[in-house]
């Protein structure tokens, strides 16, 4: 899953579109369990890609639109680190009893891994949930992270298929 919304968010990327709201809901499965993106209601189109307007779902909001600072593409790999974290474990890496909390927890970065999550994982995780955004992993970097490529099982759409 990480792997096929990397590749599909570098398309948009290179495009200038930013999603911004990354989440479990927003992902289809195609017919032959291809990742799709949904719900572009957030999504900016923007050839700076730079944008101030606060967006998304509480959970994976990123530091930067918590303390209402210009941000850019790079937002989205802030919400793939939580996306990764809550496929794992089931729920968000912030959640908490209170707003105020989950947003002080996002802003420390303030992350737990449970002992039953693979180092893999964790080493993939850490390197998106970074507070300065240009810190975070890359997307092509996440295409080529171990843990992802060791447990790819990379369907292609069928019109890539029949290409190769």
């Amino acid at each position: 899953i990480i792997e096929e919304l990397a590749d599909a968010l570098t398309y948009c990327h290179d495009k200038k579109v930013i999603h911004r709201d990354i989440k479990p809901e927003n992902l289809l499965l195609g017919f032959r369990g291809e990742v799709k993106i949904a719900d572009f209601g957030w999504s900016a189109h923007t050839p700076s890609l730079r944008r101030k307007t606060v967006c998304g779902t509480l959970d994976y909001l990123p530091p930067e639109m918590i303390e209402r600072k210009t941000y850019g593409e790079k937002v989205d790999l802030w919400c793939i680190g939580v996306l990764c974290y809550e496929l794992l474990v089931g729920n968000p890496p912030f959640e908490s009893a209170s707003h105020n909390e989950t947003y002080r927890r996002i802003l420390k970065v303030d992350v737990k891994f449970p002992l039953s999550m693979p180092l893999g994982a964790q080493d993939l995780i850490s390197k998106l949930l970074r507070y300065n955004p240009q810190e975070r992993l890359p997307l092509a970097q996440i295409l080529k992270h171990p843990w992802v490529r060791a447990h790819s099982r990379r369907v292609l759409p069928p019109c890539a298929q029949m290409a190769s």
